[in-house]
């Protein structure tokens, strides 16, 4: 009975990947250990197929000898750190499941901005930030929400024309309710409303910090002292000399 061949070193697979990819493919058929293995710098068979483009060696990779789509190097830099053409870059991500997310050791950048700063296979950066953005834009969906856009709603946030953000107020005060509506005026009690106020509500509401914190804590205190006002002022109309 023939015995099983010793298993090669991973860095003679490793040189092999780029001009016999089938001689891989044997090899790891007899020795499936190898599928994960690194050289001394980290890097492994998915890292050097992903980079040659030999995506038959990336695709029996992962799917059949269980590979993680994002193995990383010494640096921290998975497969797609490495890609040199937008259809090795297309396989990772869409076929292998590679992460497009991911942050190298260090610099902290994702393979997009990595290829970006390096200048070379621009397509292939191009190729990864249309992933993100689309990924971004499936997300907004997912949840229910719209892209944002001019003078469009989005999640209770309203996206002006300059695009800054504006929010909608928070809740008043414990205890302190506004309601709106009609009432008939009353002829005693009609009169014009309390300049002074009016000129602070004003005022507020043109302040650039107006939805800050310390804008929203104003706008509490002045209502607090508007609705304590009204109670004074109802008690002193309701109070009448008593009758000895």
């Amino acid at each position: 009975m023939a015995s099983t061949p010793s298993a090669p070193p991973i860095d003679l697979l490793l040189n092999l990947v780029p001009d016999s990819p089938q001689a891989v493919l044997t090899s790891l058929s007899q020795h499936p250990s190898l599928a994960s293995k690194k050289d001394n710098a980290g890097y492994s068979l998915l890292h050097a197929a992903i980079s040659y483009s030999k995506l038959d060696v990336a695709r029996a990779l992962v799917h059949a000898y269980n590979v993680d789509p994002d193995i990383i190097d010494n640096d921290e830099e998975t497969c797609l750190f490495g890609a040199e053409d937008v259809e090795a870059a297309k396989c990772a991500v869409e076929e292998l499941g590679t992460s497009v997310g991911w942050l190298n050791h260090g610099e902290r950048k994702t393979a997009e901005e990595k290829i970006e700063e390096d200048g070379e296979f621009l397509d292939v950066a191009a190729y990864l930030k249309s992933v993100r953005a689309r990924s971004a834009h499936d997300d907004l969906a997912s949840n229910g929400e719209s892209e944002p856009s001019n003078g469009r709603v989005t999640s209770g946030t309203v996206i002006a024309e300059s695009g800054s953000e504006v929010h909608p107020p928070p809740p008043l005060p414990q205890g302190v309710k506004i309601n709106i509506g009609t009432m008939e005026e009353n002829a005693e009690e009609t009169g014009e409303a309390d300049p002074e106020f009016k000129r602070r509500i004003e005022e507020l509401a043109a302040r650039d910090d107006f939805q800050s914190g310390e804008g929203q804590r104003e706008l509490r205190n002045l209502i607090t002292d508007a609705v304590s006002g009204l109670a004074r002022d109802s008690n002193t109309r309701n109070t009448r000399p008593r009758n000895e």
